[in-house]
């Protein structure tokens, strides 16, 4: 019998092979077919460009040129070769036009809801949000997130809250930093940043609980820009477990922040998360959203606290004249008194240091759009559905808008600064980030508190530095330190 069975699979065995050659060939000819019908077709006049492999696209050169530190070469690769205004491309299995100078930023900032919507790729929304209540269309959600961080950041919010960073600044030195001889600042500052968030955002201040976020959140966003796919093993896959861990415990959280309020009868929210719930929004729709804020308020605040010390260390004339302007404000105030908005107003220069170190490091790459209908921009079309990216690596090193690119230049920034749209970390137009002045506060604050109280030089000089998608120091960003008094004194 088993002889008999087996002399059957080996006669069926030639025409087994030819039904894999032929399903194989099938699925090859229709994912090309439909990869070639999507290239143009009957759409007239596209950008300029071109969309690599099928479902991969331009992905991998994308993420090879940040991990070799140069993102802006993908930028300016292609607008060399197709285009100084729009390029066509393929990235995160999406066909993307990318908008490039400050004409295209504009168009982009200006255009919201016009010709485009906001747009989250797949890997954001399946790592960090609930599936159930995400939509297709990212507009209704991007306009909700709006709504709710003007008043959380307006002036007077703003005002009340430097106190609460001012001291939070230096807890997290006396901890952190004055203990030892060498420390890492990129792993410290995103330490600091996310606790202020926990703290600002939901009035969670214990450190094991705050450790409890932070573990799988830096999984989630590790996962941010990868390709979806949802393999064992994968970045994906470990982001989308750590942002299911992450619902779990924002929505513990806010029910017990929701009963707190029925019960204490509150009437003045104390934090973000109250006032959502004052609202009337639902548990997971606020963790949507608290989630977002984390993104936006988190990871790139710490990297340009990061790169702000960096660069102070590299350019001692800059770092004096910091110092100085650092040391004024203390001198006008009285022994131990918190910092206030009057004094984060006098750090005008301090401010124009980071915002060229943001030039030459930039937090954030910038942000995702969809096509709402068929448009025309530069003589080119762009069909409803594509997605659409604005960047800063095609203004920030552009000696068109910066001469000399690669100088780090601190005065570019002072009087009127650079030119509208040319310099946009935070946005640009009606489009401008409603967090740039809570980002502003938190960056000064700190910045402040470790100038007037410890000096610094770098471990390594010549670090290496990736973009996974932001800059990050592949070693941490190690600096020996030492307390300024005591090194003044000597």
């Amino acid at each position: 019998m088993k002889l008999a069975a087996m002399d059957a699979i080996d006669s069926l065995m030639p025409y087994l092979l030819h039904l894999v050659v032929l399903y194989v060939s099938v699925v090859v000819i229709y994912l090309l077919y439909k990869y070639k019908s999507s290239d143009g077709g009957a759409t007239p006049n596209l950008p300029p460009g071109r969309k690599g492999l099928p479902y991969i696209g331009e992905t991998l050169d994308y993420v090879l040129a940040s991990r070799w530190g140069t993102p802006e070469k993908f930028i300016t690769d292609r607008t060399t070769k197709y285009s100084p205004d729009v390029f066509r491309t393929s990235l995160l299995g999406e066909d993307m036009a990318i908008f490039c100078g400050a004409a295209g930023n504009k168009f982009l900032f200006s255009g919201q809801n016009k010709y485009v919507t906001s747009w989250w790729p797949d890997s954001i929304k399946k790592a960090l949000m609930d599936p159930a209540s995400v939509d297709n269309s990212s507009k209704e959600e991007s306009t909700k997130l709006r709504a709710y961080l003007p008043p959380f950041l307006k002036p007077e919010s703003l005002q009340h809250y430097i106190p609460v960073m001012d001291i939070m600044a230096k807890e997290h030195l006396d901890q952190h930093w004055f203990p030892y001889n060498e420390v890492q600042v990129f792993p410290l500052s995103k330490k600091y940043t996310f606790a202020l968030a926990c703290r600002l955002f939901m009035s969670v201040t214990d450190p094991e609980e705050i450790e409890n976020f932070a573990k799988p959140f830096a999984l989630a966003t590790a996962g941010l820009i990868s390709v979806p796919i949802d393999l064992p093993g994968t970045t994906f896959n470990r982001a989308v477990k750590a942002g299911r861990q992450i619902r779990q415990q924002l929505l513990a959280l806010i029910t017990k922040k929701k009963n707190e309020l029925l019960e204490k009868r509150k009437t003045v929210a104390s934090d973000l998360v109250d006032s959502m719930l004052m609202d009337g929004m639902t548990e997971v729709e606020i963790g949507n959203k608290i989630v977002g804020f984390f993104i936006a308020s988190h990871d790139t605040t710490s990297t340009a606290i990061t790169f702000l010390v960096s660069y102070l260390s590299d350019h001692p004339d800059v770092y004096n004249r910091v110092l100085e302007e650092q040391m004024e404000v203390v001198r006008s105030k009285e022994g131990g008194e918190a910092l206030r908005w009057e004094d984060i107003q006098k750090m005008k220069y301090t401010w124009c240091v980071a915002c060229e170190v943001m030039r030459l490091a930039p937090p954030a790459n910038g942000s995702f759009r969809e096509a709402i209908s068929d448009f025309t921009y530069a003589g080119y079309t762009i069909p409803k559905g594509w997605k659409a990216f604005w960047t800063v690596h095609s203004t920030n090193k552009n000696p068109k808008y910066f001469s000399d690119p690669e100088r780090f230049d601190p005065s570019r920034f002072e009087g009127d600064g650079p030119a509208p749209y040319t310099f946009v970390p935070f946005g640009g137009g009606p489009r401008m980030c409603p967090g740039k002045e809570y980002a502003r506060l938190e960056i000064l604050t700190f910045i402040h508190n470790l100038m007037v109280r410890l000096k610094w030089v770098k471990s390594n000089p010549n670090e290496k530095i990736s973009y996974i998608p932001s800059p990050i120091p592949e070693e941490g960003l190690p600096i020996k330190i030492q307390p300024l008094l005591s090194s003044t004194k000597g």
